[in-house]
């Protein structure tokens, strides 16, 4: 049986913290789906398209990766795909607190689902979507913390 693990994640945008834990990620399973959440209530700086078309440029050399758009709760979104496996990256001791109370919450609702919870390496360990917005915005240089395909489509705003 073939193991599909979903990364998911609003990827606004993406960042080479999420690239480290996609990386490693395609070591340890056979599949991996980035799931780019619309998120609505999030205001997001890129529209949904644009960051599902990110996430793919940025993965584009790992074969057993992909990406794309959802809407919706997550666990269907999981169960659509018939994935039981949910990848998460934790940065500080309150992302994981928040993270043990997903997966409390999704093992009610679904008790197959098993979450992996991911450290980042050091080196990225500091970045975040939120950062790099802040960087944008303030116009500085955000190439030591986002693949290339989301350097280009900056210098396109």
């Amino acid at each position: 049986m073939e193991s599909t693990a979903v990364f998911p994640g609003t990827f606004d945008p993406i960042t080479n913290g999420h690239l480290d834990l996609i990386k490693r990620s395609s070591r340890i399973f056979e599949k991996i789906i980035v799931a780019v959440a619309a998120s609505p209530s999030k205001h997001t700086m890129f529209d949904l398209n644009t960051r599902v078309n990110l996430c793919n440029d940025s993965i584009k050399d790992l074969k057993n990766v992909s990406a794309e758009g959802f809407d919706g709760m997550l666990i269907d979104y999981l169960k659509s795909k018939k994935a039981n496996i949910l990848i998460r990256g934790v940065r500080t001791g309150l992302d994981f607190e928040y993270e043990s109370q997903l997966s409390n919450m999704y093992k009610v609702e679904s008790p197959d689902i098993e979450m992996v919870i991911l450290p980042p390496n050091p080196s990225v360990s500091f970045i975040s979507s939120t950062l790099v917005r802040e960087v944008i915005i303030h116009r500085g240089n955000i190439e030591k913390y986002v693949p290339k395909a989301v350097v280009e489509k900056v210098k396109q705003l």
